[in-house]
Order: C-alpha cells, then sequence, then structure tokens
C-alpha cells in the first residue's frame, strides 16, 4: 500500500513538473467559471409558461419579418436520416469540444492572443446567463409539449416540431446525468452560434500572420503562410455558417436566437477588448504594489505583460 502511495506521488511530481504555476491556475481558472457557467445555468428558475409565450413572440416576430422557417427547415430534415445526422453530430461535436481543444491549443502556441479570445467566451457566456434569466425561451423542440400545457388553441405548427437529437442520436438535454447542468429554456441568446462565432473569428486570428512592414510582406507570399490563412478563413467561416443551419434545423433555436447569440459574442469581444486596454494594465500596477514574490506573474496573463516581461518569462 505504501508503494503505491510513493508510486502515486512520484507520478503527480512528474505530472506537475510539465506545467507551470501559471498553467495550473489557468486551468482552474477556466474549470470553475464553466463550471459557474453551467451551474448557473442550470439553477435558474424555470419558467415553462413564461418560456412558451416568449417562444411565440419570436415566432410572431420572425412572421413579420418574412423569415420564419425553423418548421419547415425542420420537417425537410427530420426524414432524412444522413442529413439530420450530420446536424445533429454539429450540433453536439462542432461547439464545446472543438471550443476545448482550441483553447488548449491557443494557450500553448498562441499564448499572445490566449487570453483576449478566453475573456471574450467568458464574458459572453456572463451576459448570456443574465438574458437567460430575465428573458427564458423555450427551444422550438419543446414546443409541442408546453402547447398542450398551456395553449390548448396553440397554431398547428407549433405541434410540428421534432427534436432530432433525441429521436436520431437519442441524447436528451433532461437525462438525469444532465439536468443539474441545463435550463431548457435558455434558448435566447443561442451560444451555440455565438461560441462558434467566437471560435471561428479566433481561429482566423491565431492564424493570421503578425508584423508590419517588408519583412511581413514576404511573409505573406510564402505558400504555406496563404495555405494555412486561407484554410483558417475557411473554417472560422464554415463554423458559424454551420452551426446556424445546426441550431435551427434540429429545433434547438430560432434564427433570433442566432442572431442575438452573435451579438452577445460580440459584446463579449468589447469586454475582453476592454479588459486588455485597461483592465489588466490597471490591475497589473495594482499587483506591483502588493509584497506577493511572482504575484504579478502569476495573477496577470501572460500576454498583458510588457513584451520585455513577457520574453523573460518564457526563457
Amino acid at each position: 500500500m505504501a508503494q503505491r502511495e510513493v508510486d502515486a506521488g512520484a507520478l503527480w511530481q512528474r505530472f506537475a513538473a510539465r506545467f507551470s504555476k501559471r498553467d495550473l491556475l489557468e486551468g482552474a481558472i477556466v474549470a470553475v467559471a464553466f463550471l459557474l457557467y453551467f451551474g448557473v445555468r442550470g439553477a435558474v428558475i424555470d419558467r415553462p409558461e413564461a418560456a412558451y409565450w416568449h417562444a411565440l413572440d419570436i415566432i410572431k416576430a420572425q412572421r413579420t419579418l418574412g423569415f420564419f422557417w425553423e418548421d419547415d427547415l425542420n420537417a425537410w430534415v427530420k426524414d432524412r436520416w444522413f442529413w439530420a445526422q450530420a446536424l445533429n453530430l454539429s450540433y453536439f461535436y462542432l461547439h464545446f469540444p472543438l471550443i476545448i481543444v482550441f483553447g488548449i491549443w491557443l494557450y500553448y502556441f498562441r499564448r499572445e492572443k490566449y487570453t483576449l479570445t478566453r475573456d471574450a467566451f467568458l464574458a459572453s457566456g456572463a451576459i448570456a446567463l443574465v438574458v437567460y434569466w430575465l428573458y427564458p425561451v423555450a427551444p422550438p423542440r419543446m414546443l409541442p409539449e408546453l402547447a398542450q400545457q398551456f395553449d390548448p388553441n396553440a397554431p398547428s405548427y407549433v405541434y410540428s416540431f421534432v427534436d432530432t437529437l433525441h429521436e436520431k442520436l437519442g441524447y436528451a438535454y433532461d437525462t438525469q446525468s444532465t439536468r443539474a447542468f441545463v435550463n431548457p429554456y435558455a434558448a435566447m441568446p443561442s451560444l451555440h452560434f455565438g461560441w462558434d462565432l467566437l471560435l471561428g473569428l479566433g481561429i482566423i486570428w491565431a492564424c493570421w500572420p503578425a508584423g508590419k512592414g517588408p519583412a511581413s510582406e514576404t511573409h505573406l507570399r510564402s505558400v504555406s503562410t496563404w495555405v494555412l490563412l486561407w484554410t483558417a478563413v475557411g473554417i472560422g467561416v464554415a463554423l458559424p455558417t454551420l452551426q446556424v443551419f445546426a441550431i435551427t434545423m434540429t429545433a434547438n433555436h430560432f434564427l433570433l436566437d442566432a442572431a442575438a447569440g452573435g451579438i452577445v459574442a460580440l459584446l463579449g469581444i468589447g469586454v475582453a477588448v476592454t479588459l486588455q486596454r485597461w483592465g489588466y494594465p490597471l490591475a497589473r500596477e495594482s499587483l506591483r504594489r502588493l509584497p506577493l514574490p511572482g504575484g504579478r506573474r502569476l495573477l496577470v496573463p501572460a500576454d498583458a505583460m510588457p513584451e520585455r516581461a513577457r520574453a523573460a518569462r518564457w526563457r
């Protein structure tokens, strides 16, 4: 038993040695932030009747504007197994799993662009939580069930929506294992679209050549740089575009939910830029006055440090 404890301790020391204190702190920040996001999101008091009527308000607004197509899109895909599964997989896997992978890659290979991207995700998530609490909206997939409870005179198109994720993929949001972290009436804004928009912009920005002047122009002319850049642009545009079709055709969101998600994502970028330009410099100045050796280096993002200090940090 003692030998096992020694082996486990040695393995942990070897694992921890691969990461700096900054790495461990960053992992903790992101993990706690997302746990809080999903925890608060799931803890919001459910208001099913309000969420149903708010969803009908969105449908009425879209019909007035001339683009309520979600019922027809869902009707088209629900009987086509291949397309339904393709959209289901896009909805599920081209979102949170991809965000995690990209975040890890960005942290280790594009550190100077990591913090702004991270802050944009976290700020947009915080803004969305406020909206979810103030204005709960039922997704289209839940309207048939809610109409039976609250609206005996509901229009026929309300009953036509089919949850393709549950029907074709066997995935359901209201399972016992996920219920504590899920608010079924958090359709507006759609962070499935908003965060995929941030993901696409982040991929493009991460691959965009840095520098100015003749050296940069020479760099841009290299074939490999152009291939990487335009591949990133293609992926960055495709991800949010595909997600618009995925969220609407699987009956998980309305088009106005996607529009709201895009606005929230842009607000998140604004908050992140504000932190980068004013928030972190003020924090750095405050930390300089604290009698904590290494405190500034640990608590202030590496990419928010002056260039000279950052270079010294990573030697």
